[in-house]
């Protein structure tokens, strides 16, 4: 416990956390955004595949 005390009783590590959590909700967006993205050329991909197959 004294341990964590003295680690957010610094001015570095507040500033440390801080960078770790703007780092993590950077990370979350970025697997959200490729996630949409990913699916959206799934889709993309099998049209194509669809029209090819077709002619």
């Amino acid at each position: 416990m004294r341990i964590v005390r003295a680690f957010v009783g610094n001015k570095r590590g507040i500033a440390a956390i801080e960078y770790g959590l703007v780092a993590a909700l950077i990370a979350v967006a970025a697997i959200v955004a490729m996630r949409g993205l990913g699916n959206q050329l799934s889709v993309t991909f099998s049209n194509i595949v669809a029209n090819l197959n077709a002619s």
